[in-house]
């Protein structure tokens, strides 16, 4: 499955979210680092919601830049 992910500055830091996946959250130093830390934070959920026995949210959010 393919997540929408966002990617905001915080600070000194980068945080990312999964809008799809409430709780499903990372932080690291650069957005590359973010990216990496989100894949496995990802997993991580995805793991978590199976082992409980919850179902698992399908992507539905979806991401585009507008020009304004």
């Amino acid at each position: 499955m393919r997540y929408a992910v966002v990617i905001e500055r915080a600070g000194d830091n980068v945080s990312a979210y999964v809008p799809d996946l409430p709780g499903c959250v990372a932080t690291a130093a650069s957005v590359e680092a973010v990216e990496h830390e989100i894949r496995q934070a990802i997993r991580f959920h995805i793991d978590g919601l199976r082992e409980d026995g919850e179902p698992i949210p399908l992507p539905t959010s979806h991401a585009a830049y507008i020009d304004a």
